[in-house]
Formats: structure tokens, C-alpha cells, sequence
């Protein structure tokens, strides 16, 4: 059967690095709630002048309108064979909706990889990245520190860091997330579909935990 998977986790977990190293290994489509919004806002489409709609007062884009553009992607030929989804569902009703567009598919979901880090090493990953004023360059004081503090390595301009990137903020985000996404996984959790990863390891190592856990293995 034609592998279709949710990634949860929080932010900072990697779920888009393992998302796309996944769509590569399996060949399927990696579809980002993130990314389908802003195609259909850019394009002007039916779907996205309706979410442009809510979003231009400040409002949440309702559940159909969301539903409605999941449907629509993975309608096309490439999902004919699976798909990973990244950033939907987000709630218990959006998961029911996501089994029913699968189901007119004659298609069911193989699994929900959900990742685990600790919130400290959340705030870690996130807080410690910087851009450059000039042109947007970005380090990270772990992962890839300038080679002056400070100082971009590209243009010698000033380094800042961004209000959302700051760790009282970062915190803030990961508590929000843990509030609204608790329902959803005990959701994934009682239906038996909810598969723990250990995201703390390195790229390789989540990866290979990923193909092992997969129902069919790398073969999904």
C-alpha cells in the first residue's frame, strides 16, 4: 500500500529535514501546510482568496478552507503513490477530515512519526540563531558559528537576532504547541498509529530510525 504519513513535533524537532530526506528515499511528495498556503495565496486561486480573506482581519483560516486545499494537492497524479504530510492536521477534526479525503482515495494513513525533544534542547536549536542586517545571511551559535562573533562571514555586517528567535519567545511557541497538539497525539495515540522518534540524534541516525519504524520498512 502506498505510503501516507504525518510528521508531528514541535518546532526545531526537524521534521522538514527528515520530511524532505524521506520524500526522497520513498518518492513522495513532501507537503507543508506552510508551503501549500502560500502557493495558494500566490497564485490567487478559489482556496487561497478565501483564506486571504480571514487572514487580511486577523482571523484563523477555518477548518473547510484548510481541508479543502489538503484535498485539492493530494488529489494530483505525484500523491497517486503516498505522501508525507508536514503541519496537518493540527487538531482531532482535522485528522477525522484528513481520513475521509484518504478514504476517497481507497487510501488510509500508514503512520504518524512523532518526534520527541526535550524542550531545553528545543530552545537550544532555535534561540541560537543570528542573520546579518545587510543581506539575511544566517549562522547559529552551535550549528554554524561566524568565524568573528558578531560579524557575518559574507559582508562584515552586524549580526542580530530576530524577536521570535529569542528564548523567552521560543519558549512561549513550544509551550503553545505542547497546549493545542496534546489532543491530536492521544488522538493518533488510542487509534494505534502514533510512532515515537527520538529526535535528539543526529540527522543520519533519526533518519535511519525512521526507516526502520516505517510499516513495510524503507519499502513502504
Amino acid at each position: 500500500m502506498a505510503p501516507f504519513l504525518v510528521l508531528l513535533g514541535p518546532p526545531g524537532a526537524g521534521k522538514g529535514t527528515q520530511a524532505k530526506r524521506l520524500s526522497d528515499i520513498l518518492k513522495v511528495p513532501h507537503i507543508s501546510s506552510g508551503d501549500l498556503f502560500r502557493e495558494h495565496l500566490k497564485n490567487q486561486t478559489e482556496l487561497g482568496q478565501l483564506a486571504n480573506a480571514f487572514l487580511a482581519k486577523g482571523e484563523l483560516v477555518p477548518d473547510d478552507v484548510t481541508v479543502g486545499m489538503v484535498r485539492e494537492r493530494l488529489g494530483r497524479p505525484d500523491c497517486a503513490q503516498g505522501a508525507i504530510l508536514d503541519g496537518f492536521p493540527r487538531t482531532p477534526a482535522q485528522a477525522e477530515a484528513l481520513d475521509a479525503i484518504l478514504a476517497e482515495r481507497g487510501a488510509r494513513l500508514s503512520a504518524v512519526l512523532y518526534f520527541r525533544v526535550a524542550d531545553e534542547e528545543l530552545v537550544r536549536r532555535l534561540s541560537g540563531r543570528w542573520m546579518c542586517r545587510a543581506a539575511g545571511h544566517i549562522f547559529h551559535e552551535v550549528f554554524n558559528p561566524p568565524k568573528h562573533p558578531g560579524i557575518c562571514d559574507f559582508d562584515g555586517s552586524a549580526l542580530y537576532q530576530r524577536q521570535d528567535d529569542r528564548p523567552e519567545t521560543v519558549r512561549k511557541r513550544i509551550r503553545v504547541y505542547h497546549k493545542q497538539t496534546a489532543p491530536l497525539v492521544e488522538h493518533y495515540r488510542r487509534r494505534g498509529l502514533l510512532i515515537e522518534i527520538d529526535g535528539t540524534q543526529g540527522i543520519e541516525g533519526v533518519t535511519d530510525q525512521l526507516l526502520a519504524v516505517l510499516p513495510g520498512g524503507a519499502e513502504a
